[in-house]
């Protein structure tokens, strides 16, 4: 295969990248915070079937309070995305991902001692904040960080961690009670903090604020000193002279800026139409509904495997196979999934678990059933449903942004995105329940059916191709419109 460099990297072939073991630690330290966003994220799925259990009746929840607790955290999350939008300019990258802690470790307390639902509401809403601060400044400062031969690889780090935290919640929820699960919440942010410590700021972000020196040292830092930083610094702030440092309204009506930003945001809003946030906010409950013979919390772990072992080999083929393969891929595994979900939950078995398991609204537990293969389907299908977005539509579009958008909108377009990405997770996760309770299953499962297809065109019309091109490069590509050679 082709070695993946950018023409001015001045390696020798076959010869290693320098100060690799640093630059690993430092994208290892950032995306901490991400372990955490994927734990908190998923916290109901454990917690909504241990908390009903539990018969408090200040703490018992119905349709509309299930709907509520999955769905806040999105809310707090585009909170969380506004906020990163001005800190990641104001402050930095690096001081944006350790201010999220805060947030997440008052939330969690608050969840830890929670006496009655609104002490659960605010407690995910501040581990939201949490999430969408640190969804938006951890994926640039990745990328910023990273030399282009791994920033494909590097860059889906953010989103395997997030995997890594969804699992490590389905694990530890089958045996740890929920507000233990919301004490081990706390760990991977003191981690995140004591380590973001000792490691330098992105080189843009300073070189970008006029800080060379600090720049150079943060480079060599990273590189390791016998690298040539010194060259690459020189183009990081060739490219940073080349544009507007913050692009004002004139200039983003320059296709250079509006091209890029738009498919960034319409990237983000298509990534959550899959439904992909409802899907894995109420596994096990879904899991409950279609009767699937294994229960619900080992369902739900299993999934969490799958999905670790699929953004791993998503990792892997970030820089091999190029973006848009895995789109297409990502977008017909989805296609192929949510149809087959669509058919089975529109079967007679699966219309009356819908009635006799929310005769009240609220969560039952299904009664016990012989094991049955064909309750197999949803637990395969919801498999493949997420190995396909965690191959593609999970971490591409995360990168992507990171890539095509101008340093000089950086900040501000990633935070916009992630906020319209929150948003509409957090319509689709609170609709999704009585939408369930009203309709039956099939009918969300019916509309991120379409949208797969919506997707795949997308990517077909819209998407530029980034793999082993320089953040530089596909500037210019945006710039000139000319197509991006590919390697």
């Amino acid at each position: 295969g082709t070695t993946i460099m950018d023409e001015a990297t001045p390696l020798l072939p076959g010869k290693r990248i320098p100060g690799n073991a640093r630059l690993y630690l430092a994208v290892f330290s950032a995306v901490l915070g991400n372990l955490n966003f994927g734990y908190s994220l998923v916290f109901p799925s454990s917690a909504i079937p241990q908390i009903q259990k539990d018969g408090n009746p200040q703490l018992y929840m119905d349709t509309h309070q299930i709907s509520w607790f999955g769905s806040i955290f999105s809310l707090g999350a585009a909170a969380g995305g506004l906020v990163a939008m001005f800190l990641n300019d104001k402050v930095g990258r690096k001081m944006s991902i350790m201010m999220s802690a805060l947030p997440s470790s008052v939330g969690y307390l608050v969840i830890v001692v929670a006496q009655s639902m609104w002490m659960l509401y605010t407690g995910r809403f501040l581990t939201g904040i949490a999430a969408g601060m640190s969804a938006a400044s951890i994926p640039v400062y990745v990328s910023e960080i990273s030399h282009p031969a791994v920033r494909g690889t590097l860059g889906s780090c953010p989103q395997i961690t997030a995997v890594v935290g969804t699992l490590a919640l389905y694990a530890l929820g089958l045996v740890l009670p929920w507000r233990w699960l919301a004490v081990a919440g706390e760990v991977p942010v003191i981690v995140m903090i004591v380590l973001l410590c000792f490691l330098p700021e992105s080189p843009r972000y300073l070189l970008n604020r006029g800080k060379r020196q600090q720049a150079t040292e943060a480079l060599k830092w990273l590189r390791g000193p016998d690298s040539d930083y010194v060259s690459e610094i020189g183009r990081i702030e060739e490219s940073i002279n080349a544009q507007v440092q913050t692009a004002g309204w004139d200039e983003l009506m320059e296709p250079f800026y509006y091209k890029p930003i738009l498919i960034s945001i319409f990237m983000r809003f298509l990534q959550q139409m899959t439904g992909i946030t409802p899907i894995l906010v109420y596994l096990e409950p879904i899991f409950t509904m279609t009767q699937v013979s294994l229960e619900p919390k080992n369902d739900a772990a299993l999934v969490g495997v799958v999905r670790l072992l699929s953004v791993m080999t998503s990792a892997s083929l970030m820089d091999k196979a190029g973006r848009k393969a895995l789109l297409y891929t990502s977008g017909f595994l989805m296609f192929i999934s949510m149809l087959s979900m669509t058919m089975y939950t529109h079967t007679p078995i699966a219309q009356n678990t819908n009635t006799t398991l929310y005769p009240d609204g609220g969560y039952v537990d299904s009664p016990e059933s012989a094991l049955n293969p064909i309750t197999f389907i949803p637990l395969i299908s919801s498999m493949v449903i997420i190995f396909g977005y965690a191959m593609g539509w999970g971490p591409i579009t995360w990168l992507l942004m990171s890539e095509i958008l101008p340093l000089g909108a950086r900040g501000i377009a990633s935070g916009f995105c992630v906020v319209v990405s929150w948003l509409t997770a957090f319509v689709l996760t609170h609709v999704f329940m009585h939408v369930v309770v009203a309709y039956g299953l099939f009918v969300p499962y019916l509309v991120f059916c379409v949208v797969c297809v919506v997707n795949i065109i997308f990517t077909a019309v819209f998407i530029p191709e980034t793999k082993g091109r320089s953040l530089e490069e596909i500037e210019n590509y945006f710039r000139t419109g000319l197509d991006v050679p590919s390697l």
